[in-house]
């Protein structure tokens, strides 16, 4: 609008500095145009799931224009694409997906574009011997990779990689960044295993909504005794299976078992009516991070807060992450 009013006279030219000096909103929204303006000449980067999303954000800082497609608090395994997805993904200049299935529809969508620009699954690249079980006689990759810091790690570095490699003028800040990613990791790592360790031996059984978290499991030491569904929340839980955990419970003394933040608590709920155990008073952030404002908006938040949910729900005795 001012750029407007600057080729009309000189008078009109300082009415209009009046009124932006005398209105503070008025600055403060024309300063938002002209960020929203310089952000979009960055090239544009889409990812999909809130994890990735969130460590291409730490790495990449202000260098690229980032288009999340899955917002924090949805379903990656049930997200269905918007007209808006399609089009970012045309228009990008790198596209960074989780893969191993885990957003089955956008990865659909991702693969039939005839948009030439890399297209990279990047925890399928951090971590090329994922997690496999069988299920109904086929093998099923687990795609939950990030729940352990270590993988998040590989993560970030396979995302600072494809960034290098689109953008070398920014290289030196995404390799800063990874580095400083690196450092924070390292530590939460070591905090979430010294925090398990003060969950009393017989208590460290974890029972969860669904399947995912298979990697946090083996890498801190908690065995997982059930899950009520499979890896994909697509899987609903039959009678038969509910059943089924229900007895695994009683017969392992699970003490308590988790809700998940992008899942209906009923049926795990009904579940632990059965079971006689009780249901953790939080729940874990399964599929992705928090909400914005929330503990878990960053990956490292979603760690610490699953953590203290863990600890706290299995009896332990959870300490505050010091950096």
């Amino acid at each position: 609008m001012l750029q407007n009013l600057r080729g009309k006279s000189i008078a009109t030219g300082a009415i209009a500095f009046s009124l932006v000096a005398c209105n503070p909103n008025l600055q403060a929204s024309q300063l938002s145009s002209s960020q929203e303006i310089a952000q979009s000449k960055q090239p544009l980067v889409v990812a999909t799931n809130s994890v990735t999303c969130g460590l291409t954000r730490e790495v990449a800082g202000n260098t690229i224009d980032l288009k999340c497609l899955i917002e924090p608090g949805s379903d990656p395994h049930l997200y269905q694409p918007k007209p808006d997805d399609s089009k970012a993904i045309e228009q990008a200049k790198l596209i960074l997906y989780g893969g191993y299935n885990f957003e089955p529809s956008l990865i659909k969508l991702i693969k039939a574009s005839s948009n030439p620009a890399p297209k990279v699954a990047v925890n399928e690249v951090a971590v090329p011997k994922p997690q496999q079980f069988e299920a109904d006689g086929e093998t099923v990759t687990d795609p939950h990779v990030w729940h352990n810091a270590q993988n998040g790690i590989s993560i970030a570095k396979a995302i600072a990689d494809s960034l290098e490699k689109e953008f070398p003028n920014n290289a030196a800040e995404y390799t800063t960044n990874a580095k400083k990613l690196t450092s924070e990791l390292s530590q939460i790592d070591t905090w979430i295993k010294s925090q398990i360790l003060t969950i009393p031996p017989q208590q460290r059984k974890l029972v969860t909504t669904h399947d995912a978290m298979g990697y946090y499991s083996k890498a801190y030491g908690i065995p997982i005794e059930g899950a009520l569904g499979g890896i994909s929340t697509e899987e609903a839980p039959t009678p038969t299976r509910v059943s089924e955990l229900v007895k695994d419970i009683k017969q392992a003394g699970v003490p308590t078992i988790f809700a998940e933040k992008t899942i209906n608590p009923r049926l795990i709920e009904t579940v632990a009516r059965e079971a006689k155990v009780k249901v953790a008073n939080r729940e874990l952030y399964a599929d992705g991070l928090g909400e914005k404002a929330t503990e878990a908006e960053t990956y490292q938040g979603m760690l610490i807060a699953n953590t203290r949910t863990i600890v706290e729900g299995l009896g332990g005795k959870y300490t505050q992450f010091q950096p």
